[in-house]
């Protein structure tokens, strides 16, 4: 496997033009659907490169796949780019203090995951011009990862109908190769309404809008013990109706996340919240409308293709961090609590937690772990239940750091990620290569994956008659 070196010098030469696209979107931090700009400077400096780009796909106003080359085989790489709201924060600091007061922020390192999944794609094309390689690669740019699910829309649009495979990656703390199963998860939001009424002189005449999203959250907190142990439920009251008490609230709002192991099972669980919610209004004597918010399927995981990606994340091996990036990943430790840490570095493999302890960077690549289950989701999990997919994960935050908060934000933009970035592109575009000269590596992960599904077919968890939104 003599490509290494070639498809690494490849990143390292426009490694800069990388970091910048990263930070452009880093400064642009967009939700879920409303990602115009960030969808655009990856698409455009695909464009630049010799990909072409396809936009407003499966009905997405910020999705879009970015092609070259030709015929088989054809290996897609699935790109995010989305942020998380109330998250913003400047760069490099290691106290809490947001950019703009309950702004977005890039929370979960989509800035470096859509850009380093470009970085990959386009190393791969330049090997192909390079070398002669026939086949097509492709650039999913995915919109709507955290809340929503754009790769859902794009499997159930038949975007991935001719791919063979499929690769991402997620910025980390560890660098691994993510081998897991995920929850299927479906989002619903609960309207109720009621009537207003003063709350002293008439309150025999209101209808609280507000006491039916509270008995529905007591509803739904006695159901947990009578589903599978694995399944999750979060909720968000996202209106309370107002801020009198002195008035009936008439209108109140819930917004739920129903997650569970496989498909059906979430399905189920959902019919079983929604009937909670029509209790709820007919013991308050209000209405309530169940509207579609997102679903994403459960991940069937792959091993012929984590075994692959692993030996190339072990040949690259890791990025050489200096002492500032040593320093400025143990001040942000020091951010974080001892149980953020420890869970960190926990595990199965004794040895592998010994070498953590007492380390603010992961430096180095940990033996591979056997299949396991996360309680999570992510909408890479349609896209691996029409063609094999696989991911990894490298360190581009300290240990211990959680996604989701204002310290991966800091770092996001910071030599730390940036490294642990171009280290996913090397891997993602050396283990595309290899499948792409190696038809034995496809042939065994598609047998693989069809024996997973053992005959179950793809049903997309998105209502028939539902469209993305417009934002």
């Amino acid at each position: 496997m003599g490509f290494h070196k070639t498809i690494s010098n490849f990143i390292e030469q426009k490694q800069d033009k990388y970091i910048e696209l990263s930070e452009r979107i880093w400064g642009c931090p967009e939700l879920y659907f409303a990602e115009h700009r960030s969808s655009e400077i990856l698409a455009g400096a695909l464009e630049e490169e010799g990909f072409e780009v396809q936009r407003k796909v499966a009905g997405l106003e910020t999705g879009f796949v970015a092609s070259f080359g030709s015929g088989k085989p054809v290996i897609a790489v699935l790109g995010e780019f989305d942020a998380l709201a109330g998250l913003s924060q400047k760069k490099g600091l290691t106290e809490y203090d947001p950019v703009e007061a309950g702004g977005n922020g890039h929370g979960c390192g989509h800035n470096l995951l859509g850009t380093g999944s470009l970085a990959a794609a386009v190393a791969v094309k330049e090997y192909m011009q390079e070398t002669g390689l026939k086949g097509t690669i492709r650039y999913y740019g995915c919109p709507a990862e955290e809340n929503g699910s754009g790769k859902a829309y794009m499997v159930r649009a038949g975007l991935f109908e001719d791919v063979d495979l499929a690769f991402s990656w997620h910025p980390m703390t560890k660098p691994s190769v993510w081998h897991v199963s995920t929850l299927a998860n479906y989002s619903v939001r609960y309207r109720f309404q009621g009537k207003s009424a003063h709350a002293a002189a008439a309150p025999h005449l209101g209808r609280s809008a507000l006491d039916a999203v509270e008995l529905m959250n007591v509803g739904v907190n006695y159901l947990r013990e009578h589903m599978v142990p694995e399944a999750r439920i979060h909720y968000a009251i996202t209106d309370t109706g107002g801020a009198s008490p002195n008035v009936v609230q008439a209108n109140a709002e819930v917004l739920y996340l129903i997650r569970a192991p496989k498909m059906k099972q979430v399905q189920e669980l959902t019919e079983r919240v929604n009937n909670i919610a029509e209790g709820a209004a007919l013991m308050t004597g209000t209405s309530v409308e169940a509207v579609f918010e997102g679903a994403a399927s459960d991940l069937v995981p792959n091993t012929v293709l984590a075994e692959t990606m692993y030996q190339h994340l072990s040949a690259i091996g890791v990025p050489a961090y200096d002492e500032q990036d040593y320093r400025f990943a143990e001040e942000i430790q020091a951010t974080l609590s001892r149980e953020d840490i420890e869970a960190d570095v926990s595990g199965p493999d004794r040895e592998t937690v010994k070498k953590l302890k007492n380390k603010a960077i992961a430096d180095f690549i940990a033996p591979f772990a056997g299949e396991a289950a996360m309680a999570g989701s992510t909408d890479v999990g349609d896209v691996s239940w029409v063609v094999p997919t696989t991911q990894c994960l490298t360190a581009c935050f300290a240990l211990g750091t959680p996604l989701h908060t204002w310290q991966v934000v800091s770092q996001g933009a910071m030599p730390i990620a940036h490294k642990g970035m171009l280290q996913a592109a090397k891997v993602i575009a050396s283990t595309a290569v290899d499948a792409m000269e190696n038809q034995e590596i496809i042939d065994k992960a598609t047998a693989e994956w069809k024996g997973r599904l053992d005959g179950e077919s793809y049903v997309s968890l998105i209502p028939a008659e539902k469209t993305p939104p417009k934002r």
